[in-house]
């Protein structure tokens, strides 16, 4: 991608005069949208400060993207290269909205990002959800990933079948991570509590439930890909959920309808002898469940844990991405003692100051500007709400960057009074006890956790609490 070119003209006086008034922006959140926010940004004005909750910086690309997926977080070495840019600062272990506040980042800095992308997760709404042995697909994956907050889940992953509710990437990174085997793992920067529970793991059958019909589903075809062939494992799918499948593809569009056909020739085609083989002495068995909504959470008879899902049995009205899912008032019950929802995540209000749409969960903006409000702007999933991939996010993060250096060379954003950034918020944080962690001390931990997974044959093994990753940084 590059970037296109914006031309400033400030008072007529051209680009001379606009790096000349020291333009300081300020980016809050330091995963994808944050860095490539700051990377577009950084050519032009004179100081990019990225704040960040945690001591270690790249948010979803280190607790999000799947352990078996390293080549997704190769963009790691483009936002260190970022990090490293003399006019780039990182400071770790700030909680904007807590430590500081939006308004006082705004008197420090001519623009101020808001990158913190989606950290809550959307609840499913049905009774029961709250029992033991139903998690969110997000604390799921902090919890395999190494995310402080989630370390304390300990899943109980003692029955032999589990259903995961939704189906897209992050549902087949669960699925694939639920029944891969260990000593793939083993090769993975996942952490150590979660490959030990994995090892003692009795999940054996992973349901992948949707509403819709196989032609909606969400996933990627490279996530499809690895699915099917995915060591020990077999498919096992209702070949009446693809009724009328083969007909209706007729009318979708090419990327869509590659998906569907390798869903259709995994489901239902008569696999060649070397696939037959590698299935018959397959343990474990996976499944798409088409058509299908959850209406409740069963309980044990004791009522202290999950013993199965009611799900509705739906049908479509309407055709391709637009068919929307309609009751037919029929239920099943399937027994099952491990769920998760993966039906979403969900940004958060950081700031009382900051407008937020709390049904969309996004600040409102147009382009990345907030609306109402000069000087503050929005990228990733604070943007948009949580959709797509890293590249999608790049795009969403260099267009709020576009918005940003257009409002300066117009004179939108008043670049006339100097500001002091990082220089005024460092005084604010000595006197509430809040010590920045800098990118040259992630750099500690980055050695010391790299250090320890190479004496373990793992790309690293991550520090799981904060207090931990500060003990690294103070030594």
């Amino acid at each position: 991608y590059r970037a296109p070119r914006t031309s400033f003209s400030i008072n007529g006086r051209g680009q001379a005069s606009f790096s000349s008034c020291s333009p300081k922006v300020c980016i809050v959140g330091s995963g994808p949208a944050g860095f490539y926010t700051a990377h577009h940004v950084i050519k032009v004005v004179s100081a990019v400060d990225i704040y960040e909750r945690l001591p270690v910086p790249f948010g979803l690309v280190r607790f999000g993207v799947a352990p078996d997926h390293p080549e997704v977080k190769n963009v790691i070495n483009t936002f260190t290269q970022t990090a490293k840019h003399s006019r780039c600062n990182f400071y770790g272990n700030i909680n904007v909205g807590k430590d500081v506040s939006v308004e006082e980042l705004q008197q420090a800095y001519h623009a101020v990002v808001l990158s913190y992308g989606a950290e809550d997760n959307r609840k499913m709404g049905i009774p029961g959800e709250d029992l033991a042995g139903v998690y969110s697909a997000k604390d799921f994956v902090g919890w395999y990933n190494g995310l402080p907050s989630c370390q304390k889940l300990n899943p109980d992953l003692s029955c032999d079948t589990a259903v995961i509710l939704g189906q897209g990437n992050v549902a087949l990174d669960v699925a694939r991570i639920l029944l891969s085997p260990i000593n793939i793992l083993k090769k993975t920067d996942i952490t150590q509590p979660a490959l030990e529970a994995l090892e003692k793991s009795q999940v054996r059958r992973v349901l992948i439930v949707g509403r819709r019909g196989p032609i909606q589903i969400a996933c990627t075809i490279k996530e499809l890909r690895e699915m099917a062939k995915l060591p020990g494992t077999r498919p096992e799918m209702l070949a009446a959920d693809f009724d009328g499948i083969t007909e209706a593809l007729k009318n979708v569009p090419r990327p869509r309808k590659r998906l569907t056909e390798l869903l259709l020739k995994t489901a239902l085609e008569v696999p060649n002898e070397e696939e037959q083989e590698r299935r018959s002495k397959a343990s474990r068995v996976w499944a798409f469940q088409f058509f299908r909504s959850p209406v409740e959470v069963l309980a044990s008879p004791d009522k202290t844990r999950t013993a199965g899902i009611r799900l509705a049995v739906n049908r479509l009205e309407g055709s391709g991405e637009r068919a929307q899912a309609v009751l037919t008032g029929e239920l099943e019950d399937v027994p099952c003692g491990l769920i998760i929802s993966s039906i979403g995540y969900k940004s958060t209000l950081i700031d009382p100051s900051v407008p937020f749409d709390s049904h969309k969960a996004i600040v409102p903006n147009i382009n990345g500007r907030v609306q109402q409000v000069a000087g503050l702007y929005c990228s990733g999933w604070l943007k948009t709400g949580p959709t797509g991939v890293i590249a999608t996010t790049m795009n969403n993060s260099f267009d709020t960057a576009k918005s940003l250096l257009d409002d300066m060379a117009s004179g939108t954003v008043d670049l006339s009074a100097s500001k002091a950034g990082f220089h005024s918020i460092t005084g604010l944080l000595e006197k509430r006890g809040v010590k920045p962690v800098l990118f040259s001390d992630w750099e500690k931990i980055d050695s010391v956790e790299t250090s320890k997974g190479e004496a373990i044959g793992k790309p690293r093994e991550k520090i799981l609490t904060v207090q931990e990753m500060l003990q690294v940084v103070h030594k």
